[in-house]
């Protein structure tokens, strides 16, 4: 259940009966021709779709993440990694004070995987708390499918064309090659604009809905699987 749809009064009799809550991880980005949003609406729609038959809340998305290396293309915003740390510890103590004892964070970006660390930590003073992060896109199974589908996929390309995340726009039917994602981490925000040029990472710009929709259903059923456990 999303909390937008809930009063304060909802969540306490909620947590009369569990203690799980959900909070998608996402980032605002460039992300070629898609919407700049893609890894927000991402996070949240398959937090709140694995979820759902379960009743557990889904709290609002983070919207921002730790993304220096896409700041030359307008629309993207970046925050300090001690930044990051600092916002989702806030919102930990938050959740925990609240009586929500087991957490998964539902991550949309690469570039906030280091939280997974940071849990780690942040867990060793709050022993009371479990939580656990959930990169839902490079999960098992999830990347499996996407490996299946076509092994040329990355940022920006098919594997984030969904319906959802997709702009009235003409896109490029050529393939893109793989970019060298080592080669990129050397250079500064002008030059990784200067080598992805539109922005995706490789392969093709998009697939047919029947095929992304089979991917999203691995998607939903293995996050769902993180949030019943174990914990």
């Amino acid at each position: 259940m999303h909390l937008k749809d809930c009063s304060w009064m909802d969540i306490e009799a909620y947590l009369r009966n569990d203690d799980r809550a959900v909070v998608p991880l996402g980032s605002t980005e460039q992300h070629a021709y898609l919407s700049l949003c893609v890894d927000n609406i991402l996070a949240e729609r398959v937090a709140a779709e694995a979820a759902e038959p379960l009743g557990v809340p889904v709290f609002p998305v983070l919207n921002y993440g730790v993304t220096p290396y896409f700041l030359a293309y307008p629309g993207t915003v970046s925050l300090r990694l001690a930044t990051y740390f600092q916002v989702i510890g806030d919102i930990l103590e938050s959740l925990g004070r609240a009586g929500f004892k087991r957490i998964l964070l539902v991550n949309g970006h690469g570039g906030n995987s280091p939280v997974q660390g940071y849990a780690v930590e942040w867990m060793v003073e709050h022993l009371d708390v479990t939580v656990k992060v959930h990169n839902w896109w490079s999960a098992p199974k999830t990347w499996a499918r996407v490996q299946e589908i076509d092994k040329n996929a990355s940022h920006a390309s098919w594997m984030e064309n969904f319906p959802w995340t997709r702009l009235d726009r003409q896109l490029p039917k050529d393939e893109k090659r793989m970019i060298d994602l080592d080669y990129m981490r050397t250079m500064n925000p002008a030059r990784v604009r200067t080598y992805l040029e539109e922005g995706n990472f490789g392969g093709v710009f998009q697939k047919p809905d029947e095929v992304m929709q089979r991917l999203w259903d691995v998607g939903v059923a293995e996050t769902r699987d993180a949030l019943e456990g174990p914990w």
